[in-house]
């Protein structure tokens, strides 16, 4: 998908992040491609998926996917190499996620070498997932086409919100000019709503979507809480 079609499909819309932990009973690709279908039913405008075999199980649906790869113990692990982003753009992904920290990367290149090497390789877009605004500002320099909220919270640059950080959304949109995706807490409409009155030019939800561990933990939790 060329650039503009790509970002104009997503702007304004919801993108839904379908994954699962490892040893989870819904860990598998064709379960997570059910669960992307019944979100696009629902309207979504991307599916954003994690595994080679996942992104391949719906690389044929009719919106952008966004493709990445858990790999790894170290700090940086969500696409963490060169190598890991050309397999998912190899797999069909339409963007790939990768990790858009300034720390070290596991293949010892720089997060603008990963871009550039990613760019050698494949028309696919890129979406640098950032914890902070000078992981943003590095990743729109180093190339990146999109910048994601994503770690926010979870690289010590930040505190962790109660709901997206708005904040970084809006200090990003006052210094970038490539299209912002909000991820990361984004639990409930109103969040979703906020984050693009912030700036954001889609807003990713996974959690409070496709993740009904969680989802009935909240509740049960919720219940317990009234009981005592």
């Amino acid at each position: 998908m060329r650039f503009t079609d790509t970002i104009d499909r997503l702007r304004g819309g919801l993108i839904v992040s379908c994954q699962a932990y490892p040893g989870e009973a819904m860990r598998d690709p064709r379960t997570m491609a059910q669960v992307a279908a019944a979100a696009l039913a629902g309207g979504a405008a991307g599916i954003r998926v994690q595994g080679i075999d996942d992104i391949r199980a719906v690389a044929d649906l009719p919106v952008p996917v966004v493709g990445l790869w858990k790999d790894g113990e170290s700090d940086v692990f969500i696409t963490p190499t060169l190598a890991h982003a050309r397999a998912v753009a190899d797999a069909g992904a339409d963007i790939v996620a990768i990790d858009g920290t300034r720390r070290p990367r596991p293949d010892g290149l720089t997060l603008a070498q990963t871009i550039a090497g990613l760019r050698a390789h494949t028309d696919a877009l890129i979406m640098a997932d950032c914890g902070s605004l000078d992981d943003a500002v590095a990743a729109e320099e180093a190339g990146a086409d999109l910048l994601g909220t994503t770690l926010s919270g979870y690289t010590g640059e930040r505190p962790k919100t109660d709901g997206p950080d708005l904040e970084l959304i809006e200090l990003i949109a006052g210094r970038c000019t490539r299209p912002i995706v909000a991820e990361g807490r984004v639990h409930r409409p109103e969040h979703a709503a906020a984050a693009l009155r912030a700036g954001a030019a889609s807003v990713c939800v996974g959690t409070a979507i496709t993740h009904p561990s969680t989802l009935t933990s909240w509740f049960v939790d919720g219940i317990a809480e009234a009981r005592a």
